[in-house]
């Protein structure tokens, strides 16, 4: 069951608009803008927990990123190529 909706005026740049509308397939520029929208929300979100985290523990350092990325990344290679990543 979908959720409930409303319906919005909003004002945006004609250029982002016309580029949105040709891009939004057959689901329509609402549901287009709605999917940016919630993404939006969900960057923000994780802006708000980083904060948080970084008040409590000190903020992250380059190093700590890196390695984070390097155990993604081999972890999306074990699973291309079959195996499992621990």
């Amino acid at each position: 069951m979908s959720e409930p909706t409303g319906k919005y005026s909003i004002t945006m740049p004609r250029d982002i608009a016309e580029a949105a509308r040709s891009r939004s397939g057959p689901s329509g520029l609402s549901a287009y803008v709605a999917a940016a929208v919630a993404r939006q929300i969900e960057r923000d979100n994780l802006n708000e927990l980083i904060q948080v985290a970084e008040a409590e523990h000190g903020p992250i350092t380059d190093d700590e990123v890196q390695a984070l990325r390097d155990q993604l990344h081999q972890a999306r290679r074990g699973q291309a190529s079959g195996g499992t990543a621990a």
